[in-house]
């Protein structure tokens, strides 16, 4: 799991400091290091302790509790200050941050409020809370463009690469909520799925979230689609949002395999995703939808830019359509392109293994951890092709030429 934040907290009522507490419990990403009920003592416990986050409670005394934040700040100038409060009076939230607080939350405190102001505080500090690394999970959403183009096989291969490294610990979200398969690719029999955690929504922590997720022996966790079919969306797209801020906080990769919809929760998940891979095959239909899909997401603020084009079956015998062919259609460049061996990956889907343990020396597995090492570096595609000339014709004049 990710690096640990120490806390120390202060807050005189022995009730909400409980129900503080019983919520830091859940969050694998938070220690609490110290406690304390006085906030004249409070000085003394930072200075033992060396807390990454001082958390003060400032509505028994606030005028005490302003100036126990300044001194805080003063004396441990690496110790974030959050503050937390019942009162939403602009004075005293000026008065707090005045005196260096960094964040500051009301009361009663959601959990996913809590745990995006510790991301925040991280990003502020440039990555130096806790062991000196920024460990904010990135986002990976992977969408097909038609069925049977591999969107779910690269969701779950993708994931599997990660899993090599000990250092991550990647979760997939089966988020074809009616047909998703994600876990007959594992061979997992799931006892709670996403359905259990929409139920619980309300009451949602992380270890009940954990709870929730089945782990393959390959290291990757799973967060599956209903067993039953459904009608309507027994999960809204803010409460999705929730889901993944806490699956965000302790592991290192969320990869959603999102429906072939591209429904509210498909797009949500695109939206706070940080690469959306959009998975084609060189094909009249494919290709089509390539560009359909395209001018659908522009409606949608900062979705396009995140997306990344990613041919399978390259080199695929009947394919009529050439890649310089598909490039003028689609306008844009492709990220990765895997190349097709249907009998290896349909070999390690029937036996329930990802690639890395089924084929690892397999050219396609090494293309899929080729493409998830250029994913984590944050690089432009190696294996891209040359920039998109601009657009000769329509769709249907692809067959012309190659």
């Amino acid at each position: 799991m990710k690096s640990v934040l120490r806390l120390a907290t202060v807050d005189p009522d022995e009730q909400t400091r409980n129900s503080l507490k019983t919520m830091l419990l859940g969050i694998d990403t938070v220690w609490l290091e110290a406690e304390c009920s006085r906030y004249e003592f409070f000085m003394d416990v930072v200075q033992q302790t060396r807390p990454d986050i001082a958390l003060v409670n400032v509505d028994t005394n606030p005028t005490r509790a302003v100036q126990l934040v300044g001194e805080v700040t003063r004396a441990q100038p690496g110790c974030a200050v959050l503050v937390v409060s019942r009162s939403q009076e602009g004075g005293l939230i000026l008065q707090v941050m005045r005196n260096g607080a960094r964040e500051f939350l009301n009361m009663p405190l959601q959990l996913d409020d809590f745990i995006a102001a510790l991301d925040r505080i991280r990003t502020s500090m440039g990555g130096t809370v806790g062991d000196g690394t920024s460990n904010v999970g990135k986002i990976i959403t992977v969408a097909g463009v038609g069925g049977g183009v591999g969107s779910t096989a690269l969701c779950v291969n993708a994931a599997a690469s990660l899993a090599q490294d000990s250092a991550n610990t990647p979760v997939i979200i089966d988020l074809d909520l009616m047909l998703g398969d994600a876990d007959v690719w594992l061979d997992i029999i799931p006892e709670y799925t996403i359905s259990d955690v929409a139920d619980n929504i309300s009451r949602l922590d992380y270890g009940l979230l954990k709870r929730s997720l089945t782990r393959h022996d390959c290291g990757v966790y799973l967060l599956p689609r209903p067993v039953e079919l459904e009608q309507g969306e027994p999960i809204k797209p803010d409460d999705l949002r929730r889901i993944l801020a806490l699956l965000k906080a302790t592991f290192s990769h969320l990869i959603i395999d999102v429906s072939k919809s591209f429904g509210k929760l498909d797009v949500t998940a695109m939206e706070v995703a940080n690469k959306v891979l959009l998975v084609t095959q060189l094909d009249l239909s494919c290709l089509r939808n390539v560009v359909r899909i395209m001018q659908f997401l522009e409606q949608f603020n900062g979705v396009k830019d995140k997306i990344e084009i990613v041919v399978n079956r390259m080199g695929l015998e009947d394919s009529d359509i050439s890649l310089n062919k598909a490039l003028e259609t689609i306008g844009r460049k492709v990220f990765w392109q895997l190349p097709n061996d249907y009998a290896t990956m349909v070999g390690a889907r029937n036996n329930g293994v990802p690639l890395c343990q089924f084929a690892p020396k397999a050219r396609l597995t090494r293309s899929i951890n080729d493409m998830v090492r250029l994913l984590s570096s944050g690089e432009s595609g190696e294996k891209t092709v040359e920039e998109a000339p601009k657009k000769k014709g329509g769709l249907f004049g692809l067959f012309a030429s190659k």
